[in-house]
């Protein structure tokens, strides 16, 4: 007997796409799936013919071949149901058993299961984290149930093996010509049943309690950064390994300090005379000292002045950021009358080499618009 056309029992055009191929395919093989047709011998050959025909058309090579040579380029050595058939198969097992199979590989086998990891939310200050420290937190969080040593069996008895899968935790199906295995319903995966639960735990093998840890937070922890206590999550079902405690560090805003890495920036606001005239501030650090900054005579709005190592410290490292100071000159209000005859003396004694770049700036901008016409 002939086989028909690899294009045409997929239903597509000789031009369709890699992807119009797998929808057509998915499609195609869903209708016709021996589980979805049980006894119906057309429904499994035409299962079969599906699948030659998208292993063919799927590889690109296969296609090739096929479109110039025809069924001719594969009667020597077949095309077959080869290493591709399992990977071409995942979409439709997806579909069909997705739930199944997902249940079926994420269960832990002997009714030991893992603990989940627990989320700590933590906030420290600037200083806090420019210092490090060491914090007590306390959390609600599953423990191993000491009246059964966490096996969540009765004191003097053991989980036994599950009669249903003889303790793996799956059982076969024999579905078409597939085998599939699924969890078992009886002990849910577990592998194990307890005929005598625990009366303290209920035969989780756990309990909920508050218990209280200290937390080693570093030097220059940064927002978003998280530490990992290992074992320290939630206790394992029946015995299982404890997850692990996450802590996640927010750092409050500062009043006065902005942080970029291990670099603080502060802006400080220093009178017209002082900028004129020149002289120094004083501003505290957060190693808690003082340092002194010298400003020079003339020093415009927006002066940046760098000290070093005055910054952050950097995690895990012997590195520290510097201090950025920007001094912003703040123009003075609410004058008196002498304070205003004054301004208004150093005004009209004002000339070029006083305001260099005022002057210059609406000279240039003078030339640019009237001086071109």
């Amino acid at each position: 007997m002939s086989k028909r056309d690899f294009y045409e029992v997929l239903s597509v055009s000789r031009t369709c796409t890699e992807a119009e191929l797998k929808v057509a395919f998915r499609k195609a093989a869903m209708e016709c799936h021996p589980d979805r047709n049980p006894g119906d011998k057309q429904a499994e050959t035409r299962f079969k013919e599906i699948n030659e025909a998208y292993q063919t058309l799927s590889d690109a090579q296969k296609r090739a071949a096929y479109d110039r040579f025809g069924h001719a380029a594969f009667e020597q050595g077949g095309a077959g149901m080869g290493e591709g058939f399992a990977s071409s198969m995942a979409d439709i097992f997806e579909d069909l058993f997705g739930g199944i199979m997902g249940g079926a590989r994420g269960q832990r086998q002997g009714g030991r299961e893992r603990g989940s990891d627990l989320r700590y939310n933590m906030e420290v200050t600037l200083e806090e984290a420019f210092q490090g420290k060491t914090a007590t937190i306390k959390i609600p969080t599953a423990i191993a149930c000491e009246a059964c040593a966490g096996s969540g069996a009765k004191a003097g008895s053991k989980p036994k093996p599950c009669g249903t899968c003889g303790g793996t935790g799956r059982v076969r199906a024999q579905q078409g010509f597939f085998a599939i295995e699924r969890t078992c319903m009886s002990c849910q995966g577990r592998g194990s049943t307890i005929d005598n639960p625990c009366a303290s735990c209920q035969g989780a093998g756990r309990v909920t309690r508050e218990r209280m840890l200290s937390v080693n937070i570093p030097a220059g922890v940064e927002d978003g950064n998280r530490i990992r206590l290992a074992g320290e999550g939630e206790a394992g079902m029946r015995g299982g390994g404890a997850g692990d405690l996450y802590i996640f560090i927010s750092v409050k805003p500062h009043p006065f300090y902005q942080r970029d890495g291990a670099d603080l920036f502060c802006r400080v606001p220093i009178s017209m005379t002082q900028a004129a005239l020149g002289g120094e501030f004083t501003v505290h650090t957060l190693d808690g000292g003082e340092a002194k900054v010298k400003v020079p005579e003339g020093a415009q709005s927006g002066k940046q002045f760098r000290l070093k190592g005055k910054g952050m410290p950097v995690l895990r490292s012997r590195d520290v950021g510097d201090l950025y100071i920007q001094a912003v000159v703040e123009t003075p209000q609410n004058l008196t009358r002498r304070q205003r005859e004054l301004l208004q003396e150093f005004e009209k004694e004002s000339s070029a080499k006083t305001h260099p770049e005022a002057e210059g700036f609406f000279a240039k901008m003078r030339d640019f618009f009237v001086g071109g016409q």
